[in-house]
């Protein structure tokens, strides 16, 4: 069938029509935008001006540039017991290479995989750099991925090393039969068991150092910019994870033109300070981890592994970084705990942080040019003690990303000073391509373009409604191995397509409004985005924490809520408990509930009435009929990243909870549809 489809391909092409071209029969390297081979070439996309002029650089150029400018400047910070340790940017780099050699020692390919497994740490950026300088490819792996996951990806990139942190994760890698593999580097914990080919972080980096740097060195000069050097796999919520070749200048171009937008400083002037505790086998972790501090000189520091468990509000006090990212649970969950600490707090503090929440907002709304008295009033008695006691005080830049944020969360955190720029991207865009800024702001936008990139919406309907695309030098080389899909997101012109519906305002602030796949198409034919639908409810009624459309070829929409619970702070599962907030928006109602399982399956009909009020304030602002949610069921348990409902970076897995959740949403179909009016507010049972 290929064959037949690269003659058609080429007959399409010889006919002048618009029929992408076939990157597999292309003759030449690097004369294409677009690859499918480990050591393809591609074409970069240059400008004539401007950022897309800029030089293109290597991995090992960048780095070198900036252990020269800022080699006595630490680049990286740890927790051992009580003590932070550091590294500086010479040792860094030197370590780094000692890695490479390491690598080479232990038989690394060319183009072949180094799989990281495991909570970031200076390991885990030395193996991934490491791997670049030897000509590998750096490739991190979800740590909650399933042994069945991580052979996929092992085998999909010929992974000759897997570097893994501990027994749990090497367990993981010792079930499968891996062709290529040639050895096991566990980098914390004692081993629990020898094995051949397997080793300590510190009998690895005793291989590399020992060995001379001549064949180290010509494998750097050979590289170019235009080769990949790291895989990322994409979480793949349906199919296959599709590794998503990002090359040497995808990765140094978008550092450099992104750290200027941002206005990242330089060490030299006031070193950036960040803390990494995303998942790194994501993209936007690395960026803001890995290759940003780089660029500039910034330093580092490692969060707990039970970061997202609760730790990180600590790390974060200790370290007091200049720039934050965090995806929208995180903030979620900040906001949570300042909520239901306010609500402890004595009446006259409750009237004064209120007072100051109502002037930050509208301060911040308006935008006003002169700070007036009271909001300089405000920022004294309440907003420096809320940054400070978040560990905020000297961070210039809180980022929001990776999912959708609700307008609450983002109104909350203005309200208190603390304006949540909003990045949008994805792996293949090798992280941001729009970014919001202190200058150029919208609450529930995702900012505007970086520079030296183009946006594009696609076939907008008439509310200017259409598929978002991307262009620039920071655009994937292509899905390794993968034609068809590589085919699907890029178009002959070379534009990415997102997959994701958004539309510009009148000044270009890019809005996102949807998922293509995650479209609701009813039975009557009309196209429903459930990002929006979904927020409202959470808007709505304060007590929902995920909420989830249902409706594709359905008669009517409905929907499954969860209730804000506890999380167990080991394992990351939700728990019957409600959080305090819960227990007291229950109270307020007239509800004693202080469980999930006091409220689902309709037990406590307080609540279930209060849910439904909610629900029916949304409705009433639907757009049409089809866009009301006519039935709803609460579920049992929150969704979780234990429980698969949600992906590493807390992005809702559809289909996941569809399949799931198969039971409940049949129930809500079979019954007959009694429709909600003021004398009957409860969903027929």
């Amino acid at each position: 069938s290929s064959c037949v489809k690269e003659i058609l391909m080429t007959i399409n092409g010889c006919l002048g029509a618009t029929a992408r071209p076939n990157s597999l029969s292309l003759p030449v390297k690097g004369t294409d935008l677009w690859t499918l081979h480990r050591d393809g070439e591609v074409k970069l996309r240059m400008g004539e001006s401007g950022p897309e002029a800029e030089p293109p650089l290597t991995v090992n150029q960048m780095f070198t540039s900036t252990v020269q400018r800022f080699g006595n400047y630490n680049a990286l910070g740890w927790k051992e017991g009580e003590q932070w340790k550091t590294m500086t940017y010479n040792d860094y780099y030197k370590t780094c290479r000692t890695a490479a050699k390491g690598f080479l020692k232990l038989g690394l390919e060319r183009y072949h995989g180094v799989g990281i497994l495991g909570f970031n740490s200076v390991e885990w950026f030395i193996a991934d750099i490491g791997a670049i300088l030897a000509g590998g490819f750096a490739v991190g792996i979800y740590t909650t991925n399933s042994p069945e996951a991580c052979q996929y990806v092992a085998e999909n990139c010929q992974a000759n090393i897997l570097v893994v942190e501990n027994h749990k994760q090497l367990q993981k890698i010792l079930q499968d039969k891996l062709p290529h593999l040639k050895a096991i580097i566990q980098y914390k914990d004692e081993l629990k068991e020898k094995k051949p080919n397997l080793y300590t972080w510190t009998e690895f980096m005793k291989l590399g150092r020992d060995e001379p740097d001549a064949q180290l060195d010509d494998i750097i000069s050979s590289q170019k910019p235009n080769q990949c050097c790291t895989l990322i796999y994409t979480s793949g919520t349906t199919g296959q994870p599709k590794g998503v070749m990002l090359s040497h200048d995808n990765l140094t171009w978008t550092a450099f033109v992104t750290g200027q937008d941002v206005s990242l400083t330089d060490a030299d002037k006031l070193q950036e300070v960040i803390v990494s505790y995303l998942p790194l086998s994501h993209i936007a972790a690395q960026m803001i981890d890995v290759w940003l501090p780089m660029k500039v000189g910034g330093v580092t520091y490692f969060a707990q592994p039970d970061a997202l468990k609760g730790s990180l509000a600590n790390t974060l006090r200790e370290i007091r970084p200049t720039a934050f990212m965090g995806v929208p649970r995180v903030w979620e969950k900040m906001q949570e705990k300042m909520k239901s600490i306010g609500a402890k707090s004595s009446t006259v503090r409750r009237k004064v942080a209120s007072w100051a929440k109502d002037v930050g907002l509208q301060t911040n709304l308006n935008k006003m040019e002169l700070k007036p008295l009271n909001y300089r009033l405000a920022k004294r008695l309440v907003f420096r003690k809320v940054r400070k006691a978040l560990g905020l005080d000297r961070c210039t830049r809180c980022y929001t990303g990776a999912a959708p944020i609700t307008k609450d969360t983002l109104e909350f955190f203005l309200s208190l000073d603390i304006p949540l720029f909003e990045l949008y991207g994805m792996s293949e865009s090798s992280g941001p391509q729009t970014i919001s800024l202190p200058d150029a702001f919208r609450l529930t936008s995702c900012g505007k373009v970086i520079p030296g990139c183009k946006t594009k919406i696609f076939n907008p309907d008439v509310d200017g409604n259409g598929e978002i695309c991307f262009w620039g030098r920071h655009v994937f080389m292509g899905y390794l191995n993968m034609p068809d899909k590589t085919e699907e997101a890029l178009d002959s012109d070379g534009w990415l397509h997102s997959g994701d519906l958004g539309k510009h305002d009148q000044d270009s602030f890019l809005f996102i409004t949807g998922r293509i796949k995650e479209l609701i198409i009813t039975a009557g034919g009309e196209n429903i985005p459930p990002v929006p639908i979904e927020d409202a409810v959470k808007e709505a009624v304060p007590l929902i924490s995920n909420a989830m459309l249902i409706g594709d070829k359905r008669k009517f929409l409905s929907m499954l809520l969860t209730i804000k619970c506890q999380v167990n702070n080991e394992t990351g599962a939700p728990e019957d408990e409600l959080t305090p907030e819960a227990v007291e928006l229950c109270s307020k109602l007239g509800s004693n509930s202080t469980r999930v399982s006091e409220i689902a399956g309709g037990r406590d009909r307080v609540v279930y009435a209060a849910i439904q009020e909610g629900i029916n304030r949304v409705n009433e602002k639907a757009t049409s009929n089809a866009q009301r949610i006519q039935k709803w069921t609460v579920l049992e348990k929150d969704f979780s990243i234990p429980g698969g409902e949600l992906g590493p970076t807390m992005k809702l897995k559809r289909p996941v909870v569809m399949k799931m959740c198969k039971d409940q949403i049949e129930n809500i179909y079979k019954e007959v549809l009694t429709p909600t009016t003021p004398d009957n507010p409860l969903p027929s049972k």
